[in-house]
């Protein structure tokens, strides 16, 4: 009897094999990167590629086991669910509130060291970050909010200064 139900088993791992992710990283233009965009110093950017791009961009390098299923299903389901909350490929389309807001929860979800996921870095230790890595990246999206509020005021004020420089032209 348990020589029937393990090569069932066995039986059943073979055929889900027959059943592939797609591994087609749909299309990105380059100018609507964050990374285009924002210009990061070379170490934020580091980090920013090997700690988040796999799963939040259109860049997926998808490992040998993504070739074993079940796995590739539940690796596949988390690069889904990473590019719907944040998609640093598609950055450029972000309204800034938008933008702004997924910098918030950025600093928090790394604060926090909710993110990465101990799921991706038990299989990508380059992805681990230290304490410092951690502040240095917070730090940055923080300064990153500042700026972005700050274009945002000075575009918000533009458009009521040339009202006013009109009305003193008449």
């Amino acid at each position: 009897m348990a020589k029937k139900i393990v090569l069932a088993l066995i039986a059943v791992f073979i055929i889900l094999q027959f059943f592939r992710i797609d591994k087609e990283n749909p299309a990105a233009d380059p100018a609507m990167d964050f990374m285009t965009i924002t210009n990061p110093p070379a170490e934020v950017a580091s980090i920013l590629k090997s700690s988040c791009y796999d799963c939040h961009s259109n860049q997926t390098k998808y490992p040998w086991y993504t070739n074993v299923q079940p796995v590739a299903w539940w690796i596949k389901d988390h690069i889904d669910e990473g590019r719907d909350e944040l998609n640093f490929s598609e950055w450029g389309t972000y309204s800034y509130r938008r933008a702004d807001h997924k910098l918030e929860e950025g600093v928090e979800m790394v604060d926090e060291e909710e993110m990465p996921l101990p799921s991706y870095t038990w299989g990508h230790s380059e992805a681990r970050l230290s304490t410092e890595q951690r502040e240095l990246l917070t730090g940055w999206f923080t300064e990153l909010r500042a700026s972005m509020k700050a274009a945002q005021d000075t575009t918000a004020a533009a458009p009521a200064e040339e009202e006013h420089a009109d009305d003193h032209e008449h």
